[in-house]
């Protein structure tokens, strides 16, 4: 009996240990990923500021895609695969080279500035994998323990510069392997994502929210509705993902060389811009989203030419992130089609934004977390359905190839297998 007691205390010492030695990395890790975020993100705004101020800038991207690929060869980091390098690290033993802060750091900044179409949540998840990885090798933690840190410093990083705290904490653990989450790393990340949060807001760093308010109550006719609508969502994922892969392979196929390749690139979105009249589709296309919650407009196919714009500028080379222009397709399709369903603008465009997050990244408690924190909780019907619908008809297909889909989406058997 005796005996039995001093294991419970033992164990009981160990956990709260565990729990302190936690807490202890995790603070750490939410103040200093999330400082160099909170720099990155005004540094964003910034240079997408400047750019709307002075359209002539977008004549420099095909040679800030050359400064690109210089950087990324004068560091000796050609096979750097972004935010499938921080899955695959936590995966198996791969180690991050932290020359991956830096590098996406400043060309992520040269690809806002000069007009390409990416977002900035990919490039915080890779600047807080690597900063947290490196802290990992500084104070000598073990390979599990370093696994953890990196899923820190991801929501960490996704915080501060989003401001959606509770999505940025599951996401880590989620977007690794679908079907099981990583609960070991849940305090860590919770703490992460947390801390770097109330940095941002010490330092008045803009929180993305779209309240929706004109929400009609769920029918059985209404619920039909949006079955039909996520289903359709599900799809356009499907395709964003298509055209991302897709343009990848044929810019390598048709441009061997990666200079003229980004170079190529650069021309092409020029020469798109020109062709449109518009630069609505450079930037991450916050102004967009904006737009639709403000005005209730969208071109009808304004969903289609940020993914072109998008797929053109990421399968080059150019550098950011794909989950902010994934809001954006979600935000102008809901918007396009609200109007064929007879409802408000708003509560679709706002269950296109999820549903097309969800579609691409496979996270669906991530989805709804993110659609609560920037839609508020009152439409949550409608965002719940879109999740599971999206998730489910979505397939196998992803932004992030080193993601790997532990359980079948449709069945309770175990596929292990990585996206498309």
């Amino acid at each position: 009996m005796e005996t039995l007691i001093k294991g419970k205390i033992s164990r009981a010492f160990f956990h709260i240990k565990t729990l302190l030695k936690w807490l202890l990395i995790s603070v750490g890790i939410g103040l200093l990923v999330g400082a160099i975020s909170i720099l990155f993100g005004y540094l964003l705004i910034y240079a997408n500021t400047f750019r709307e101020q002075h359209s002539w800038v977008i004549l420099t991207l095909p040679v800030g895609g050359l400064v690109i690929v210089f950087l990324y060869r004068f560091f000796k980091n050609k096979k750097d695969t972004g935010t499938n390098m921080v899955i695959a690290s936590i995966h198996s033993s791969k180690d991050i080279p932290f020359k991956m802060a830096p590098l996406i750091f400043i060309t992520t900044i040269i690809t806002h500035l000069c007009g390409g179409s990416s977002g900035r949540e990919g490039a915080a998840i890779q600047l807080g994998g690597s900063i947290a990885n490196q802290v990992g090798k500084v104070i000598k933690l073990n390979e599990n323990d370093r696994h953890i840190i990196v899923m820190c410093g991801m929501s960490a990083g996704f915080s501060a510069l989003f401001g959606t705290p509770m999505a940025a904490a599951i996401f880590s653990l989620e977007v690794i392997s679908i079907g099981i989450m990583h609960y070991s790393a849940l305090v860590p990340c919770v703490t992460a994502a947390m801390i770097a949060h109330f940095l941002a807001q010490f330092c008045r760093v803009p929180a993305e929210i779209f309240p929706v308010t004109d929400i009609p109550p769920m029918d059985p006719y209404i619920f039909f509705q949006i079955v039909v609508f996520a289903a359709v969502v599900a799809g356009v994922s499907i395709l964003f993902c298509i055209m991302l892969h897709t343009s990848e392979h044929l810019y390598k196929k048709f441009f061997k060389n990666s200079y003229i390749r980004i170079f190529a690139a650069g021309c092409f979105i020029v020469l798109l811009t020109i062709i449109f009249q518009t630069d609505d589709y450079l930037g991450p296309g916050m102004s967009m989203i904006e737009n639709v919650f403000h005005t209730g407009e969208a071109a009808y196919y304004s969903f289609f030419l940020k993914m072109l714009f998008t797929a053109v500028t990421l399968g080059a080379g150019f550098k950011g992130g794909e989950i902010v222009p994934s809001f954006c397709i979600g935000a102008t399709f809901g918007c396009a089609v609200a109007s064929l369903m007879g409802m408000p603008t708003g509560i679709v465009a706002a269950c296109g934004m999820v549903g097309v997050f969800c579609g691409v990244t496979n996270c669906p408690i991530t989805s709804l977390l993110i659609s609560f924190e920037l839609f508020g909780f009152e439409g949550m019907p409608y965002y719940l359905v879109t999740v599971a619908v999206s998730y489910m008809l979505s397939g196998y297909y992803g932004l992030y190839r080193a993601q790997k889909i532990m359980y079948s989406k449709t069945e309770t058997n175990f596929v292990n297998r990585v996206a498309k």
